[in-house]
């Protein structure tokens, strides 16, 4: 039996956070199993939030094992308080090489093949799977070509689709520079659907004008509303998917679209526009509370998105058909970038923790966790 590295998050009932590189067996798969080496995980946003516990990891420091030591905040504990003192694996996505496979027929053919996974525990050297969770890679694609596969793709995917089913025809998004967001706008110029990018820096206007981005408007400005109005005026959007979630920027989309929708209306409605604006947060990444000034009318809704329930909403075969076009678009409209390939020993550094901890924009982490093995 194989045993491996696996990077661990526990939030410990004394208030601190233990992030640790233990040993674990790697099972003997089953028929319908594989083992994948991995080779390829990326530091995502939703990885963060296992990883780091709610602490503040402006306290990290590293304790006399070589564990990741960090203070959670009183009121952090008790939203953990279901997870205290449970030694959790992290990664929710990456790639890698079956090594080993069960004797059903699925599992047989995946045998030395690179394949993509999204199931949880993949900063480890080794996982066992059910083969049907696999996503063949193309030949000729890598593990860190592949390692992107599921969530940011299928998020953006899945935009698209909850903008058909529910009857849009135009998207605005928020962070729209990310690797997730370059992605979105690629698949909306691909598929002829108008996008309102928002971003809050001009180098990340000019990443989304380099790949043929038609709207951005940057929050920075002073013009930000003005030039917002425009672009929902421009395009009609009306469907928003907003990553940051807190702050006043969900209150300021839908005011603008209420303006925007005001400038073409026939007549008057002492109730605001009849055309429902509805925007979705489907991220975290300003944590202070969500701030709403009701000046667009009657006509909205505010509700969360995620991927899991929407693939399940559509069924395995529409996420399948999903799964497919990733893979056959890894190295052009899925294509991510990273700033640094680091092993599982360097995920645990300071350095590294206070870089890819912020989440910014052109800093996103790779992690291989048979890296320097």
């Amino acid at each position: 039996m194989t045993t491996g590295l696996q990077l661990k998050s526990t939030v410990r009932a004394d208030g601190t956070l233990n992030l640790s590189l233990e040993n674990v067996e790697t099972p003997t798969p089953e028929s319908t199993e594989v083992i994948v080496r991995v080779e390829a995980s990326p530091i995502n946003p939703s990885d963060l939030g296992m990883l780091f516990g709610g602490a503040d990891m402006t306290t990290a420091r590293i304790d006399e094992s070589g564990n990741v030591i960090a203070d959670v905040p009183e009121a952090m504990q008790r939203a953990m308080a279901a997870r205290v003192d449970q030694s959790l694996p992290v990664g929710n996505e990456g790639a890698g090489v079956v090594i080993e496979a069960g004797d059903s027929e699925l599992a047989q053919s995946l045998l030395g093949k690179t394949v993509a996974i999204l199931g949880g525990a993949m900063y480890g050297q080794y996982r066992c799977i059910k083969a049907k969770q696999c996503l063949l890679l193309h030949e000729g694609t890598t593990p860190a070509e592949g390692a992107s596969c599921f969530v940011n793709p299928l998020t953006a995917l899945g935009m698209v689709e909850t903008m058909r089913l529910e009857g849009y025809t135009a998207l605005v998004h928020t962070a729209a520079a990310s690797n997730l967001g370059q992605m979105l706008q690629k698949i909306c110029l691909a598929d002829g659907v108008d996008l309102v990018n928002i971003v809050r820096k001009p180098e990340q206007e000019q990443i989304l004008k380099a790949i043929g981005a038609g709207q951005v408007c940057d929050s920075s400005k002073a013009s930000f509303m003005e030039d917002l109005v425009a672009a929902l005026v421009a395009t009609g959007a009306t469907l928003a998917f907003d990553a940051t979630g807190g702050g006043k920027l969900a209150s300021q989309i839908l005011t603008a679209m209420e303006i925007a929708q005001n400038k073409t209306a026939s007549e008057f409605s002492r109730y605001g526009s009849t055309t429902h604006k509805q925007l979705y947060i489907y991220g975290g990444l300003d944590r202070s509370p969500t701030e709403l000034t009701r000046g667009y009318g009657m006509a909205w809704g505010i509700g969360s998105w995620l991927l899991t329930p929407f693939l399940q909403k559509i069924g395995p075969e529409e996420a399948q058909k999903l799964r497919d076009r990733v893979a056959a678009e890894v190295k052009t409209t899925f294509a991510s970038s990273y700033v640094k390939e680091v092993s599982l020993a360097e995920v645990l550094e300071l350095d590294s923790i206070a870089i890819y901890g912020k989440q910014a924009t052109g800093e996103k982490y790779l992690v291989n966790p048979n890296k320097d093995v």
